[in-house]
């Protein structure tokens, strides 16, 4: 599988996020805690947004090594920040498997999989919008996930698009004898607002956490120079931890979906529904 992290506040260094956490993306790459595997080291991709629009790094080597990564990151300040480090589940390492994916000024990325994915991904690829799929440049489950999104209404209503692109691939699945044909936490954006979602036919999905209000962690921790450094309106989600700060990370429950905006957040329960 894989591990993620989005980031929504205050622009922010990318080696605030991916190097310098005592848990960091870079490091969970080679020591995951709570992953299917320890090392992720099957790619990697780093999203983010300027003022040119947003913009992506995809490497297909391990993430703690690449010298690149290191430098860009101590040059980037963004807003908001989609990271992933990849554990392929069968495709092709290579640099279109890997994510954040992006269409437009949209960013996606996932952990988990399609189960059976070969055994049903002609039928799930003739559900894209035929006008979005010449769009679509690797071979993962992900990324299908993602176009079919976007078919299902992505750009204008995410929830209601990704319970209608789950509850297509279970139904996909199920038709060919799949008892649990979708395990996925997910992350998308559109440069202002974040979605989160963490769901499986199984209902036991892959570990998910986001950080807790930063004006309460100030209260707890005044010490932290980087709680005093982001903004009130400032969130992580990430796949695990990138610390053991106390009272510093939530367990997203099962079957949630989540919104990081300007003003409240919110979080809900989350459903497939037939498209």
């Amino acid at each position: 599988m894989c591990r993620w992290m989005a980031y929504s506040g205050s622009p922010i260094m990318l080696d605030a996020l991916l190097y310098k956490p005592q848990h960091s993306l870079i490091d969970q790459s080679l020591h995951s805690k709570l992953g299917v595997e320890t090392t992720n080291g099957d790619g990697f991709g780093v999203g983010w947004y300027a003022e040119g629009g947003c913009g992506i790094f995809h490497s297909v080597g391990p993430a703690w090594s690449n010298r690149n990564l290191r430098e860009l990151s101590s040059h980037i300040s963004s807003p908001i920040v989609f990271a992933h480090i990849r554990a392929s589940t069968g495709s092709p390492v290579q640099e279109s498997n890997c994510h954040p994916f992006r269409h437009e000024g949209w960013l996606w990325m996932h952990n988990g999989s399609i189960a059976e994915f070969g055994k049903i991904k002609r039928e799930l690829l003739f559900a894209v919008d035929p006008g979005l799929f010449d769009s679509i440049e690797g071979s993962t489950d992900s990324e299908v996930m993602f176009y079919l999104a976007l078919t299902f209404g992505l750009r204008d209503d995410p929830p209601g698009a990704v319970a209608r692109m789950a509850g297509f691939v279970e139904q996909v699945g199920r038709a060919h004898d799949i008892e649990n044909p979708l395990q996925m936490t997910v992350a998308t954006t559109d440069g202002v607002r974040t979605w989160a979602f963490r769901y499986s036919t199984i209902k036991k999905s892959r570990s998910l956490f986001y950080s807790t209000d930063v004006l309460a962690l100030r209260a707890l921790h005044p010490e932290s120079e980087f709680l005093r450094s982001v903004s009130a309106e400032s969130r992580l989600i990430v796949s695990e931890p990138f610390g053991e700060l106390e009272g510093a990370w939530n367990a997203v429950p099962e079957s949630t979906w989540g919104v990081v905006q300007p003003g409240p957040d919110g979080m809900h329960h989350f459903a497939p529904m037939t498209p």
